[in-house]
């Protein structure tokens, strides 16, 4: 390393601070970097437990919080306002590296500021597919972005498709598997005893907008709470993220409270939602938890409607319309469905991988001038025509 790198990382929900986390301490503890974390979005709002201070808990050295959304922001007008704030910031710190994760707007206004100032801008988990407007996210965040982090050779070859460098495109694995296969997790008895949860057996609800299905959210909402009451089982049911329609899902959970078969949550510590997923029955809904973490733990997942289309699946991974028969049959029979254990995103190395490619002087070579690959059609063919 010729000279300390000063390094931005963004982090807008969460959910991908959780995945961040492993490579942040990693950043952190390293005198070869200089850490700074932009803390915005579902972070700083206290419908979601302002959970701006889990990040603060950890003690990094330059926190800096700012507030992109108020309650009747729609996803372009957030997008707006965190690209001015970040600029900002860039401008004042001039870092050598923007840091991003993943497929919200946060990120997409991330590679953004990266761009369109020349500076370095990584994206970790780009490649991947699920069919909805956070797809469309992910790519574009891809086109935008300098160095791409993957989970897995399938996503590397997706991003080559996209025309991306070959030496720009990096596998380390997803860094949530870093913290699955740890020691950090606490024990499960720990995790009830601190979010009051007397459940012996219980199943997670996770369920999010589907944006481009904003018209059907208030009828899908309501079929999958009339079957988890009908079910008659106990569930931990946390909040959805902070889309357009949210609020549908909210208005429904009221039906919920006061229920003793249901525990609901704004949010949880992203190590203690492991071990609770570690131990749970099944998990329902549609959050990406349910086709990228249980099945490393061998949870089944009944997976809802749309929004995980084309993700990568495993066996315990069950895709079910949202129709309240189809779904009440499910519910019926959750002992029967495999609990195989798989794991298609690493081996929990992903903070020591990601560390050892930033350490080569040549990463920091990567051109701020992108271009795009061609390369012949038969090399990316995929059998989809007429059979």
């Amino acid at each position: 390393m010729l000279k300390r790198r000063k390094i931005v990382v963004l982090t807008g929900t969460r959910a991908d601070f959780g995945k961040l986390k492993p490579l942040l301490l990693r950043l952190e503890e390293d005198p070869n970097f200089e850490l700074h974390v932009f803390v915005t979005g579902m972070h700083m709002l206290s419908k979601y437990g302002y959970t701006c201070e889990e990040v603060e808990r950890l003690g990094f050295k330059n926190i800096y919080r700012f507030i992109n959304q108020n309650a009747s922001d729609s996803m372009d007008h957030i997008l707006a306002k965190t690209v001015m704030g970040l600029s900002d910031y860039v401008r004042e710190i001039r870092p050598d590296l923007i840091l991003v994760h993943g497929d919200r707007v946060e990120a997409l206004a991330g590679a953004t500021v990266g761009a369109l100032n020349n500076v370095l801008t990584g994206h970790i988990e780009g490649g991947e597919v699920s069919g909805t407007v956070d797809e469309l996210i992910r790519h574009a965040v891809t086109k935008l972005s300098h160095a791409h982090f993957v989970a897995n050779a399938e996503a590397r070859t997706r991003l080559i498709q996209l025309g991306e460098v070959d030496g720009s495109v990096f596998v380390i694995g997803s860094p949530d598997i870093d913290v699955m296969k740890s020691d950090a997790l606490p024990s499960i008895s720990e995790v009830k005893r601190r979010y009051e949860i007397g459940f012996e057996h219980y199943g997670i609800l996770a369920f999010h907008p589907v944006t481009s299905e904003f018209d059907d959210l208030r009828r899908q909402i309501r079929v999958v709470v009339d079957q988890v009451i009908s079910s008659g089982r106990d569930y931990v049911v946390i909040y959805p993220n902070n889309d357009h329609g949210t609020d549908i899902i909210l208005e429904e959970y009221q039906r919920l409270r006061g229920n003793p078969r249901f525990r609901i949550y704004p949010s949880m510590r992203f190590e203690y939602f492991l071990s609770l997923l570690r131990d749970a029955d099944f998990i329902i809904g549609n959050s990406s938890a349910g086709v990228r973490e249980a099945p490393h733990f061998g949870v089944p997942t009944i997976n809802l409607g749309s929004r995980q289309n084309n993700r990568v699946r495993c066996r315990s991974v069950v895709d079910v319309p949202i129709e309240p028969a189809e779904v009440a049959e499910i519910l019926s029979r959750i002992e029967q469905l495999p609990r195989d254990v798989e794991s298609l995103f690493g081996e929990g190395d992903s903070a020591v991988r990601f560390r050892a490619i930033i350490a080569e002087e040549s990463f920091w070579q990567l051109p701020a001038q992108k271009y795009f690959v061609d390369r012949p059609l038969a090399e990316h063919q995929s059998g989809h025509g007429c059979q």
